[in-house]
């Protein structure tokens, strides 16, 4: 197969690819991250993205290309906000790749909203489809060929075989694909590569728990080059280009960072244990004049803040080490007491609570949320959501209609009623009709928000940190 050679790319806004496939569990990812990897080889400033509200593919495309993965979600974000935005977060790459999810006409209200291929159609992206040739020959023709023809305005450009048993297998499938369908074959994948990242009940195993992440993406790499046609890729990629934004768009999404009459210390748990952070919400909270201090959960103290965001993860594989920090807990506890602003999603909802039960153990938490978390065998919330908010609080206006998403097999039990902001339109939340626990300055709930889908949202976070006569809060004195 002929590849490319180590010349660095000289045209800046060079070109754009979406991977997608017939389904899920066929490979997209690990080829995104081969091909994120391999370009960036070859000397391409590569940006990465992936459709849906996922947060654990992105980390692993984010270390393949060396630049943050971004989300292109049509629910969370209105497509008035996303292409600017799309535009803006490629305008230093030369090539833009996206993950899809699920299968290409899998959404929503799939297959007529929210699913790959609308993505592909609104943002001109050339579909390359990673097929599993597990036990298939010719049928492949007929497959591809559907999907061809289903939604003709969706452009795919090339297939890649995924799985394949043999030099005989290959020549049988890359045949039947380039006589009847009329498409380039641009990879052909053994299926005895090794290549696979181990998987949970949410999905991959995030790479921020894997101390050998980074020496698993160059495995990958190095072993899925040989069989991608990059050159073959490249051509194709050309021909859809990143387009450039209006002067309009510029003005719209390079506002200047707000001053504030003092620094803003936001305080952000970001380690192994929480890390599902969209890169615009630590990007909105700068850009309202926040200044982030990050934080490790399972070593450090509070320090001085201002106010505290507490994201998502698997709190669950590290209860032991959580609850080992109990001065982190006491301090966290005692802020919010005394009024300290503090956001938080799923499994910082789950971390502020009274305690985790997992596995026949009981652990301690902070205990600032009256409640105990139990596990599920089965999700307890898992898609988009829609909320309402219903009740005062220093965040949203009432009446304002949150769109998010939530997935988690937890739940709460709890004896008293807990004061809630949210009313579900869609979705779980906390019992199928609530989410949003409120207490003082503080905000947890099982909803993941988007910052470009919710723009008042870090604004509001951070004009209530800086808020006049508030005083910083340090607790280091606070003794076992």
């Amino acid at each position: 197969m002929v590849h490319c050679g180590r010349s660095t790319p000289t045209q800046h806004n060079f070109g754009s690819l979406l991977i997608s496939s017939p389904q899920g569990h066929s490979g997209k990812t690990v080829v995104a991250i081969g091909l994120c990897g391999a370009l960036r080889r070859k000397g391409f400033s590569v940006q990465p993205f992936k459709k849906g509200p996922d947060y654990i593919d992105p980390s692993w495309l984010t270390l393949a290309a060396g630049r943050n993965c971004r989300n292109l979600d049509l629910f969370l974000v209105p497509v008035d906000r996303l292409i600017p935005h799309y535009q803006k977060t490629c305008q230093d790459a030369n090539m833009a790749i996206v993950e899809g999810a699920m299968g290409l006409y899998d959404g929503l209200t799939s297959p007529e909203s929210w699913t790959t291929a609308e993505i592909a159609r609104l943002f001109n992206l050339p579909v390359l489809l990673v097929v599993n040739t597990t036990r298939m020959t010719g049928s492949i023709a007929a497959m591809v060929m559907g999907y061809q023809r289903f939604q003709p305005e969706v452009p795919i450009e090339g297939v890649i075989l995924n799985y394949v048993s043999g030099s005989r297998h290959e020549q049988k499938l890359r045949s039947a694909v380039e006589k009847y369908c009329r498409l380039p074959v641009v990879g052909s994948i053994p299926r005895d590569l090794g290549l696979t990242i181990s998987e949970r009940h949410l999905g991959l195993v995030p790479s921020r728990e894997w101390k050998e992440s980074e020496s698993l993406v160059e495995k990958i790499v190095e072993r899925l080059e040989p069989h991608l046609d990059l050159n073959q890729i490249l051509t194709i990629a050309k021909r859809f280009k990143i387009p450039g934004r209006s002067v309009g768009d510029q003005n719209e999404q390079e506002k200047p960072k707000k001053n504030r009459s003092r620094k803003v210390k936001i305080g952000v748990i970001f380690d192994s244990v929480f890390h599902f952070y969209y890169p615009e919400n630590l990007e909105a909270l700068s850009q309202e004049g926040g200044e982030l201090i990050f934080i490790n959960s399972l070593h450090d103290r509070l320090p001085e803040i201002d106010g505290l965001y507490i994201g998502g993860g698997f709190p669950e594989f590290f209860l032991s080490q959580l609850e080992a920090n109990r001065r982190l807990r006491e301090d966290i506890h005692q802020a919010i007491e005394e009024g300290l602003p503090c956001y938080t999603e799923c499994a910082g909802l789950m971390y502020l609570c009274q305690s985790i039960h997992w596995q026949n153990r009981s652990y301690e938490m902070v205990g600032i949320i009256p409640a105990s978390v139990e596990w599920s065998s089965k999700p307890k919330g898992h898609g988009y959501v829609m909320a309402e908010v219903v009740r005062e609080n220093p965040f949203y206006p009432v009446g304002t209609i949150l769109r998010g998403h939530e997935f988690h097999h937890s739940k709460l039990s709890f004896s008293n009623r807990l004061d809630c902001l949210y009313q579900i339109r869609r979705g779980n939340g906390i019992d199928g009709q609530r989410d949003g626990i409120l207490y003082k300055n503080m905000v947890a709930s099982y909803t993941h928000v988007h910052a470009l889908g919710t723009p008042k949202w870090a604004e509001a976070f951070v004009s209530l940190a800086a808020r006049e006569g508030f005083n910083q809060v340090s607790l280091k004195a606070v003794e076992a």
